[in-house]
């Protein structure tokens, strides 16, 4: 505890800032949206709307995706969303996708998706409904690795 702390706590003045009233900064974040692209002048409407954001240090536009990727010190990435949807007039969601490795099953009916971009699938992970399909069950895991290549004293065991 610093001189300076000691002396504010013995001052009672509402004027005097202290470490506990410092309003803390927003932390450097990825924000990925889904958004049709369809032509270069869609694009550029999706730049203009989010280079006018406070706290903005990037812009990326994949249009064969239809992803836009924002990074900067965002407060609220709702509040992001509902900006570039205003702007450009377009529908604006979270990217729903995640990469194929991640999904233990991502043939499962909730995971694949015929939209997705090439290497992704939706987060299934994070979805109540759709979860119990892409988990693999006990009895799976069970009979997969009695036959896996990693333990090779397994299907002895089985015979």
């Amino acid at each position: 505890m610093g001189i300076l702390d000691a002396m504010s706590d013995m001052c009672a003045c509402p004027t005097v800032r202290t470490r506990r009233h410092i309003k803390k900064r927003p932390q450097l974040e990825t924000v990925e949206m889904k958004v049709r692209i369809d032509c270069e002048g869609c694009e550029r409407r999706i730049r203009k709307a989010v280079d006018g954001i406070r706290g903005v240090t990037g812009v990326e536009v994949l249009p064969k995706q239809n992803k836009v990727a924002v990074t900067g010190y965002i407060d609220d990435p709702a509040k992001l969303m509902r900006r570039v949807a205003r702007k450009t007039g377009k529908k604006v969601e979270p990217w729903p996708y995640v990469p194929y490795d991640v999904v233990p099953h991502p043939y499962a009916p909730g995971a694949y998706d015929k939209k997705a971009p090439p290497g992704y699938v939706r987060n299934v992970v994070a979805d109540p409904d759709a979860a119990p399909l892409a988990r693999a069950s006990s009895t799976e895991v069970k009979y997969t690795s009695a036959f896996s290549d990693e333990n090779p004293n397994a299907a002895c065991a089985v015979m």
